[in-house]
């Protein structure tokens, strides 16, 4: 019989968003100044790279300093191709001289990251073993301005938002009993006026495609906390300050709905294995008389 001393595994799916997945540097301080632990972290693009520098043992500290340096120059460079106006290979680099760990083998907790097959469709999740950088790059490929990825597979990979811009089921998948995702599109556009720039364009056009889909993941999830970001662009990585706050105090206004679902979580489990323990100790019984 397994030890009856439950703790339940939490888990946590951050999602894309591009500039607002800063929001996620928010969140995870208000989860470690409360005690929150997590257990295993799914993330899709800019949550992707959030997730991947929480796993490699990053301190917030530090994610949050890079945060405020963060320029779209960092991530990509234009390039000539007729699949994308720019490579993110950039991006790739400077993660691998950030990241104190490269390898999914030697991360701390369970890491999954998201890309798309532009081929067929469909996931490609990232996880147990390979290159964190290069997985974070694929994902990160916003379609029609990154240049598509290709893997050791041969695979030609974009943006995980395209199949899956709540990871919830990913993280599910990575172990965790209790899975807490993180929406940073869910205020949608309430911004005035049109996006600024061409990224911005395609960002938007992205996020609208995914809002059905999105509706599905997030029903997946066992708690959704929601940065009230709706007024920022998604091309506006200037504003990291901003929105690193908006994820904190959304951190904060979650943290008691989470130990209460950790809390009834422990005590189902508690109360399953004492009954279980009941029927074997009572077969014990029936034997022996």
């Amino acid at each position: 019989m397994k030890n009856r001393s439950y703790i339940p595994r939490v888990g946590l799916a951050l999602s894309g968003g591009a500039a607002r997945g800063i929001a996620h540097i928010g969140v995870l301080r208000a989860f470690a100044e409360h005690g929150i632990k997590i257990d295993c972290v799914a993330g899709t693009s800019a949550g992707s790279i959030v997730a991947g520098a929480f796993a490699s043992g990053m301190p917030i500290d530090r994610i949050a300093e890079v945060a405020r340096k963060l320029r779209w120059r960092t991530i990509g460079r234009m390039t000539v191709s007729r699949l994308g106006v720019q490579s993110n290979e950039r991006l790739e680099i400077y993660l691998r001289e950030l990241f104190p760990v490269q390898r999914f083998e030697e991360l701390s907790i369970p890491l999954a990251i998201i890309a798309t097959d532009l081929h067929t469709g469909e996931a490609v999740v990232m996880r147990d073993e390979g290159d964190i950088a290069s997985a974070i790059r694929a994902s990160c490929a916003i379609p029609g301005w990154y240049v598509p990825v290709t893997d050791q597979q041969g695979r030609q990979l974009l943006d995980g938002g395209l199949v899956s811009m709540i990871p919830t089921s990913y993280t599910r998948a990575l172990g965790a009993d209790l899975v807490i995702a993180v929406d940073v599109n869910a205020e949608g556009a309430t911004f005035l006026g049109p996006p600024q720039s061409v990224i911005g364009i395609i960002l938007q056009s992205m996020l609208i495609v995914q809002r059905t889909v999105s509706e599905f993941q997030i029903g997946a999830a066992d708690v959704v906390v929601k940065p009230r970001v709706g007024h920022i662009r998604w091309d506006e990585v200037t504003r990291a300050e901003e929105l690193m706050k908006a994820g904190y105090e959304a951190g904060l206004e979650s943290i008691e709905t989470i130990k209460t679902a950790i809390a009834n979580l422990t005590e189902a489990n508690t109360r399953k294995w004492y009954q279980l323990g009941r029927r074997q100790t009572g077969r014990l019984l029936e034997r022996s008389s």
